[in-house]
């Protein structure tokens, strides 16, 4: 309870960060679309390029990505199908992108770097870029497919530019390449911008803390897809693969299982604003599964990661 304890501490500067970004939003008028618009387009292809230029990339670390971007999209089209019955509005598009995802990267790799170190960290960027491509691609597409047709839907994902980052830094990678140590800085001051900017976007989403939870059968949804299917499946896959193929380590189990627990994606409420898509349902739901991962995650990092 020890390790619960100082993760409960250290989660709560992100809380923080949320309030910071309600009140920019309440009493400055400050724009979350325009900051969407910097994390989806600059921030995010950056912390993505940079996290897999520095990865060392074999085989098996390079499925890796593809194997959490498979359950994501697994997640998500089983939840679709169920929202589809159960949700009559707009809402239902934003389902997929709510449960298939998580906050990895603004919420999880603090996380990750307090459980596992910085050498652990790096294996968990390299997990995480699965749901980042997942994000910027088909969960993209589901979510545009609420409002848009299948070609709208498609040419907007084409112009996702985290798709072709995580391409390019793989061919710099195994070619060899590194990033200038110039350019290193430049690269970190980023990825903090994309933390901070990327839980503020979720206060900036709540004009009231009335009625957080909007719809409930969307956020009883999104609560069982993310805090119930989602580990439900990174504990099957840990058993699977340790029990049977033996593909793997325990460091790749916990980091997996870790992806598995963060609340919901801060971009599932950035693509939502962008898209003008029940973007106050996504920011609701995603602080309120922001506050429960403030109790969640610690108790099953205690539970399951030794």
């Amino acid at each position: 309870m020890v390790a619960a304890f100082a993760l409960f501490l250290k989660l709560i500067p992100l809380y923080v960060t949320v309030t910071l970004g309600w009140v920019a939003r309440r009493y400055l008028d400050v724009s979350g679309k325009h900051i969407a618009g910097l994390m989806l387009y600059i921030m995010t292809p950056s912390v993505v390029f940079s996290g897999v230029m520095a990865a060392p990339l074999s085989a098996e670390v390079i499925l890796l990505p593809f194997l959490t971007f498979a359950i994501c999209c697994a997640i998500a089209f089983a939840h679709l199908g169920i929202a589809r019955r159960f949700i009559t509005d707009e809402s239902a598009s934003i389902i997929p992108l709510s449960v298939g995802t998580g906050n990895t990267g603004y919420f999880g790799i603090p996380v990750a770097l307090l459980l596992f170190g910085h050498e652990g960290l790096a294996l968990y960027i390299v997990c995480m870029l699965g749901t980042t491509l997942f994000e910027n691609s088909v969960g993209f597409y589901l979510a545009a497919r609420g409002r848009y047709s299948l070609k709208d839907a498609l040419v907007r994902v084409a112009r996702l530019p985290s798709v072709y980052a995580f391409v390019l830094a793989v061919m710099l990678n195994l070619a060899g390449f590194s990033i200038p140590d110039v350019f290193i800085p430049l690269f970190d001051n980023l990825r903090g911008a994309y933390s901070i900017l990327g839980m503020m976007i979720i206060g900036m989403g709540i004009l009231s803390f009335r009625g957080l939870a909007g719809n409930l059968r969307f956020t009883g949804l999104a609560f069982f897809g993310k805090f119930v299917s989602w580990p439900l499946v990174a504990l099957a896959f840990w058993w699977l693969d340790a029990s049977i193929v033996g593909l793997y380590n325990l460091a790749v189990y916990q980091a997996i299982f870790l992806i598995s627990i963060t609340p919901i994606a801060a971009n599932t409420v950035v693509i939502a604003t962008l898209l003008d898509t029940a973007p106050k349902q996504a920011a609701g739901t995603a602080l309120l599964s922001t506050l429960f991962a403030l109790a969640f995650i610690p108790v099953m990092v205690a539970l399951v990661i030794p």
